[in-house]
């Protein structure tokens, strides 16, 4: 018996991959943040099988589900949305798995800030422009932000950031950004990435509070950088003709001479 946990990627249900397809077409009981999750996704799950939405449960009776199917011997689909590995409450219930000794294993997903990207036909890391993405968010009722983590401070680097559950609070994100990126600094908020309603708002730090509407107010990501609107940036060197690269050797003394 294992739990399976999946990233459901970030709603649309064919953005999923294939392995967690296939654990969720085995599992006899799936465990689904409701919330976030979209039913298309369930579709997956064999005749029959125990479907829970977890959105209004507690942890202990989260666990609870993930015990009594233990002591049956069958296997659960826990079903989270985006990938697991940022703001997705997984390791607490991966501590308690642990306590009980019920084995667990882990499928990634697709991540909002990715298909927000892809939404925007964007790359987050051009030559000369920006190297790094910092995946954050502002502090919240469920979980407030360590004393070094603000924006002022990842926006001094000059990344690009992706600001996760924060446009509610759009005023504080501008006025902490606007001093290190300046006014004209492009902006993109992309509501329920990928969801047939998906919307997307172009503009700057200095036009983003009248362009968003109050329809967006929660599950929206705000994608901050000069890569997202950059055209002068320079090409990567990775395939320029005459970089010598293991796979293509150039010049008298390439580097990897004996590559093929």
């Amino acid at each position: 018996m294992t739990v399976h946990f999946i990233g459901a990627g970030p709603g649309a249900p064919d953005l999923l991959t294939l392995r967690g397809r296939d654990l969720i077409a085995r599992c006899p009981v799936c465990l689904y943040a409701g919330s976030l999750v979209p039913e298309a996704v369930l579709a997956h799950c064999p005749p029959g099988a125990k479907i829970v939405n977890t959105a209004p449960m507690s942890l202990d009776d989260i666990i609870g589900e993930m015990a009594v199917a233990h002591d049956a011997g069958v296997d659960v689909a826990r079903l989270h949305s985006g990938d697991l590995s940022v703001w997705s409450a997984m390791g607490e219930q991966l501590r308690r798995l642990r306590e009980l000794r019920i084995p667990y294993d882990v499928t990634p997903g697709v991540p909002a800030f990715a298909a927000a990207a892809a939404t925007l036909g964007v790359e987050l890391t051009l030559p000369g422009v920006a190297q790094s993405v910092v995946l954050t968010r502002t502090s919240g009722r469920a979980t407030s932000m360590p004393e070094g983590e603000t924006l002022a401070n990842f926006a001094r680097t000059g990344a690009t950031l992706a600001i996760h559950l924060s446009v509610h609070v759009l005023p504080q994100v501008v006025t902490e950004l606007t001093p290190h990126y300046g006014p004209d600094c492009p902006v993109a908020v992309v509501w329920r990435a990928s969801w047939p309603d998906e919307r997307v708002v172009r503009a700057t730090l200095g036009t983003l509070e009248t362009a968003v509407g109050a329809e967006m107010e929660r599950t929206a990501l705000i994608l901050v950088g000069r890569s997202l609107a950059a055209e002068g940036f320079a090409e990567s060197r990775l395939y320029a003709g005459d970089y010598d690269r293991r796979y293509r050797p150039v010049g008298t003394h390439p580097r990897f001479p004996d590559a093929s």
